[in-house]
């Protein structure tokens, strides 16, 4: 038995190494705008907007996080607890123009929203496009 363990064990030991976590970028303050308005003139920059009370976006938040391979390890993704930081996320709807959502992944690029998806189609995103 402890054999056949290690054999799943290992196995996910080498599904590990091809996935690397990233971190999160804490979006607490309106003056972030302007910061995330100018990276995304040199590179996408991803918001991912999750209430904290709501199962679904929990598992959205968890699977997300999952997608992102190493060669994707370097974009930016800020992160916004939506119900802490309301002001924010209303600021979001207005700068970008997209519907308020929860959960919700805006890819930003040249300081325009170029894709929102929300719910479980943020998991149908294809990150690696936005390369």
């Amino acid at each position: 038995m402890k054999a056949f363990n290690n054999l799943f064990k290992n196995k996910s030991k080498k599904q590990n190494k091809e996935k690397v976590g990233f971190n999160w970028i804490p979006l607490t303050s309106t003056s972030q705008m302007k910061v995330i308005k100018e990276e995304s003139k040199s590179a996408p920059v991803f918001i991912f907007k999750h209430s904290t009370r709501c199962g679904i976006s929990r598992i959205v938040l968890t699977r997300f996080e999952n997608l992102f391979l190493k060669k994707l390890q370097d974009f930016k993704v800020y992160y916004l607890d939506l119900l802490k930081y309301r002001e924010v996320s209303d600021q979001i709807v207005n700068e970008f123009q997209v519907n308020h959502q929860s959960p919700q992944l805006l890819v930003i690029n040249n300081e325009t929203s170029v894709n929102d998806t929300s719910h479980y189609d943020i998991l149908s995103t294809d990150i690696a496009s936005f390369t």
